[in-house]
């Protein structure tokens, strides 16, 4: 059959512009996920604000890295409702809806007075909104390129500590929903590409050894991901260190994904969407074994997580080029769906097992009692790059 007489749907597909406005969405997918993720990832600085000043007394640790776990576990619980609205609802009205559900979280929680209230705006409302966000741009990228689809806390800390946690909860509320809602505008998808009904993604694609790879791989990833996340403010507050020492640690790491999920999406589409991010993963992995438990001064601890930081968060960075490597482009948002539901539960228990392995803070021997932490993240690490290394590259 000549490219005249194939399907409308199969000749869109392969047809991509390589640029133009995608690259407008690029930057803008960029900024929303700054300011959802970003925002999110500065809650280890958060955390360890609570804990230290006790600002919700009675409150235990748990609760607190409950609330955390809440983060991912919330944003994903949603990705079946947003993919099935996908084909309902423009995108643009879904990210909208994100981005004021993002604001109001962050705002209302600036008048929390009670840790149940803080489950419900910081932990639930917030990541409802960010998975809105994040769920219905995640795929965008992929209509607009097929070669370079791999490219698609310093702050908090300051702003806390000049205006109080409750305003710099207000000023990141009103920022993030600028910001949500002029990128969200500027976002569109390819014209004409099929759009995603909701179902072509089996059960015999699901039973497929590699994309169990692909499931283990995550999950693995992000139980890593997390405990180190919102631990590493802490851990640096253990050593003796003072909290702005950790919070320049949280933000380093930060900045290393800011750097390190692009560069490994560029190296993908250079070297491989399989291998790059298995070898990241392999890298962070031997870094939280060999290198975080000897960072003990503020320089070392820098030094780690902003090279850490590289290779973090590359399950965010590299699963949807990844899945469109195992399956066909129209069933790349089944197949992330299935991902996220899979993600929720090391998204929701990561942080609480991360703070039941802490041995008792003043074990020298174990550094503050978050060397259990730093092995269990190390292994994770290792054992996403083991998981996404037996797919076939």
């Amino acid at each position: 059959m000549t490219s005249s007489m194939q399907p409308l749907s199969a000749q869109l597909t392969d047809e991509f512009p390589e640029g133009g406005y995608g690259w407008v969405c690029v930057v803008s997918v960029f900024l929303i996920n700054a300011h959802t993720w970003g925002i999110n990832g500065a809650f280890g600085v958060i955390l360890s604000f609570y804990i230290s000043e006790n600002e919700f007394p009675g409150t235990s640790f748990l609760v607190y890295a409950a609330v955390s776990g809440l983060s991912i576990s919330c944003a994903l619980l949603i990705a079946p409702i947003v993919t099935y609205l996908t084909p309902v609802l423009p995108n643009r009205t879904l990210i909208i809806l994100g981005a004021f559900l993002v604001s109001a979280s962050l705002i209302g929680a600036s008048f929390t007075t009670q840790s149940w209230q803080l489950w419900l705006s910081q932990g639930i409302c917030y990541r409802l909104g960010m998975g809105c966000l994040f769920i219905s741009t995640v795929g965008i990228a992929n209509g607009w390129f097929k070669g370079s689809r791999g490219i698609d806390n310093g702050i908090p800390y300051r702003m806390i500590e000049q205006l109080g946690f409750r305003w710099a909860f207000r000023v990141l509320g009103i920022v993030s929903l600028t910001v949500n809602l002029v990128a969200g505008l500027l976002v569109r998808e390819f014209p004409g590409l099929p759009r995603n009904k909701g179902g072509g993604f089996g059960c015999a694609t699901f039973r497929q050894p590699t994309f169990i790879l692909f499931l283990t791989w995550g999950f693995f990833g992000l139980f890593s991901y997390v405990s180190m996340l919102f631990s590493l403010a802490s851990d640096a507050q253990a050593l003796g260190l003072d909290s702005n020492t950790g919070s320049i640690a949280s933000a380093l790491l930060n900045l290393g994904q800011a750097f390190g999920r692009p560069l490994v999406g560029a190296l993908s589409d250079r070297f491989g969407r399989i291998k790059v991010p298995a070898i990241a993963c392999g890298l962070c992995g031997l870094l939280c074994l060999v290198f975080w438990p000897f960072a003990t001064s503020p320089g070392a601890l820098f030094a780690f997580s902003l090279l850490a930081g590289l290779g973090a968060g590359t399950v965010w960075a590299a699963a949807a080029s990844v899945a469109a490597e195992l399956v066909e482009l129209p069933r790349v948002p089944g197949a992330l769906t299935v991902l996220w539901l899979v993600l929720v539960f090391p998204g929701t228990v990561a942080e609480v097992v991360a703070l039941r392995l802490r041995q008792h803070e003043g074990s020298e021997a174990t550094r503050g009692g978050y060397l259990p932490v730093q092995m269990f993240v190390g292994a994770g690490y290792l054992a996403a790059a083991a998981a996404l290394g037996g797919l076939p590259c």
